[in-house]
């Protein structure tokens, strides 16, 4: 079995994370960290082999808790989970050797590929490591074993909706943790009102967002919209 470190600050989404986790085989939860502080101090037990890592935290980013992890000669791999999507961050977290960067929000179909490929990351090593010396052939097979295939555009798409827009839409309410309105979420997106009703009532069809009512001193009931976690 492979042993995770999940590690988020939002105690809701370190559930998530975890859950998902558990749903792939050969993987398991050892432990829950919501802090860099936390998480550094269940790594130098010495018995994580993954850490699963947000980069927003309370008293550190992420990778700056990486940093301090290879300072102590901790070798734990890492998969960056976050919602930083810039490219200085994305860099820093390649050159300090994250093994994949995941953007929030994602599926649980894109965080189980890059567990399986990190499965098949160790089987490649330990099976060339059987060997004194290693020949380009080999080399490339421990490259290769990280490569995950392009996520494919959802199906199922109305005429006249977009994957972005949707993807939008879907992470304001992922980070949202509470119900929203059309007009809240057109707020949050920069979307007309009608662009965001359109899209939210697709994705509650879908079975992507749970639908609310709330009633008001008019007595006409607001629309309210919640992610549901896959």
């Amino acid at each position: 079995m492979i042993d995770v470190l999940v590690v988020d600050d939002d105690l809701r989404v370190a559930e998530i994370n975890a859950k998902y986790v558990e749903r792939v085989p050969g993987f398991r939860v050892a432990a829950r960290a919501h802090s860099a502080a936390q998480a550094l101090a269940v790594v130098q037990q010495g018995t994580i082999d993954l850490v699963l890592l947000d980069h927003y935290m309370p008293d550190q980013t992420g990778l700056e808790l990486v940093h301090h992890m290879r300072d102590q000669g901790h070798c734990t791999d890492v998969i960056m989970i976050t919602a930083a999507s810039d490219v200085v961050t994305v860099q820093a977290a390649m050159r300090l050797g994250a093994l994949h960067y995941l953007v929030k929000p994602f599926t649980f179909a894109a965080l189980r590929t890059r567990l399986d490929s990190y499965a098949e990351l160790r089987r490649t090593v330990d099976h060339v490591g059987d060997r004194d010396h290693t020949g380009q052939e080999q080399v490339d097979q421990i490259f290769g074993a990280l490569r995950t295939p392009a996520a494919p555009s959802p199906a199922g798409l109305p005429s006249g909706h977009s994957e972005p827009t949707t993807d939008l839409i879907c992470g304001v309410l992922h980070r949202a943790g509470h119900p929203l309105s059309a007009h809240e979420v057109a707020a949050e997106t920069g979307l007309s009102r009608s662009t965001a009703q359109r899209y939210l009532r697709h994705l509650e069809q879908a079975g992507r967002l749970r639908l609310s009512l709330k009633y008001g001193d008019t007595g006409r009931p607001e629309h309210r919209y919640v992610w549901v976690a896959p």
